[in-house]
C-alpha cells in the first residue's frame, strides 16, 4: 500500500502533505489527537502523543513515518504554554521511538520536523546547516526536539531532520494570519523591518519531504526554506501589493507588542524578530524549488 504514517497529520502542513503524497501514489495515514473535518478523505488514527496504543499498528509495513506533532508557537508565551510547546514535541518523539522498538517491520525512514528558529535571531547573518545555534526559548526547544529524535531513532533507520522556516500555503499557516492583518490596513513594517522572513511555499515543503522519503541519500539535518529570504519590510510590501491594499500602517515595537497580545493573542516576538536561512545541503543535492522567489509564490497562493 506504500503507507506513510503522518504524526500530527491533521494540521495545515499535515493535510497539505497528505494530499501531495497521495498524488504521488502513496497512502498517507493521519495520526493525531483529534479527527480531521469530515471532508478530509485520508485514513485517520487517533493517538494521545504520550502513550502506546492501537496507533502503533500503523507503523507495521509502512515505508516511512513523518513526525509533525507539536503545539503551535502562535500563542502568548505563558509558562504553561512554553511547557506544552516543549513537551508536545519531545514527548511525542520519544513515544514514537518506543513504538518503533516493538515494531516487527518498521518504516525504513523517519522524517522529523524541526525548526529554523534553532539558529536564533541573528540580525543579518545568513544561517545554513553548519551555523551555530541561537539562545532563547525557540532554540532551546529546537535543540531538545532534535536530541529526543536522535535518541529515539533506531540505528537501523534512516533519519532526516527538517529545520523548517515558516510555511506559506492556501489553507493555513502564517500567510492566513498575515492576510488578515493586511486586510485590516495594518500590514506595514513591523519594528525596524530589517528582521529576516525566511519562508517556503507548501508545494516545495511537500516536495522536500517526498524526496526525503524516496531518496536514500537524504540523511541528517537540512534547512528547509526557499533560497531567497527577505526582510519583514519587503515581505509586507509585496503582500500588500499582491492583495491590492494601498494602506499598511507601520507598527513600532511598542505597538507591535501591545497589539499582538491584545488583538491577536500571540507572541509579538514572532513578528519583531526573525532570521535569514538557506540550505546549502539541498543545493548540493540538486533540489530544484518550484517557487524560489517570493513574488511567484504569492502569485500562486493568492490567485
Amino acid at each position: 500500500m506504500n503507507k506513510v504514517a503522518i504524526f500530527g497529520g491533521t494540521g495545515f502542513i499535515g493535510l497539505s502533505l497528505a494530499n501531495h503524497l497521495k498524488s504521488k501514489g502513496l497512502h498517507p495515514i493521519l495520526i493525531a489527537r483529534n479527527a480531521p473535518d469530515k471532508s478530509v478523505a485520508h485514513e485517520f488514527v487517533k493517538w494521545d502523543a504520550n502513550s502506546l496504543g492501537d496507533w502503533t499498528e500503523v507503523l507495521e509495513d509502512s515505508i516511512a513515518l513523518v513526525n509533525l506533532a507539536g503545539r503551535t508557537v502562535d500563542c502568548i508565551k505563558t509558562p504553561d504554554n512554553c511547557d506544552v510547546i516543549l513537551r508536545s514535541r519531545v514527548d511525542s518523539t520519544k513515544i514514537i521511538g518506543k513504538a518503533l522498538e516493538k515494531a516487527q517491520n518498521p518504516p525504513k525512514v523517519w522524517v522529523q520536523m524541526s525548526t529554523a528558529h534553532i539558529y536564533g535571531d541573528p540580525p543579518s547573518q545568513m544561517c545554513t546547516e553548519t551555523s551555530s545555534f541561537g539562545y532563547g526559548l525557540a532554540p532551546f526547544v529546537g535543540k531538545a526536539w532534535e536530541a529526543a529524535f536522535e535518541e529515539a531513532l533506531p540505528k537501523t533507520m534512516r533519519g532526516v531532520r527538517l529545520r523548517t522556516s515558516f510555511v506559506i500555503g492556501r489553507n493555513g499557516g502564517a500567510l492566513k494570519s498575515l492576510k488578515k492583518i493586511v486586510k485590516m490596513g495594518l500590514g506595514g513594517t513591523v519594528g525596524t523591518g530589517t528582521q529576516g522572513m525566511s519562508w517556503i511555499h507548501e508545494y516545495d515543503m511537500n516536495a522536500i519531504i517526498h524526496r526525503a522519503i524516496a531518496d536514500e541519500t537524504f540523511n541528517g539535518a537540512y534547512v528547509v526554506s526557499a533560497p531567497n529570504p527577505v526582510s519583514n519590510k519587503v515581505f509586507m510590501r509585496l503582500l500588500r501589493k499582491k492583495m491590492k491594499m494601498p494602506i499598511g500602517l507601520p507598527a513600532p515595537e511598542f505597538l507591535a507588542r501591545l497589539g499582538a497580545r491584545l488583538l491577536f493573542r500571540t507572541d509579538p516576538e514572532l513578528a519583531l524578530y526573525g532570521r535569514y536561512v538557506k540550505s546549502v545541503r539541498l543545493e548540493k543535492e540538486k533540489f530544484v524549488f518550484k517557487f524560489p522567489v517570493l513574488e511567484d509564490a504569492l502569485d500562486d497562493l493568492l490567485d
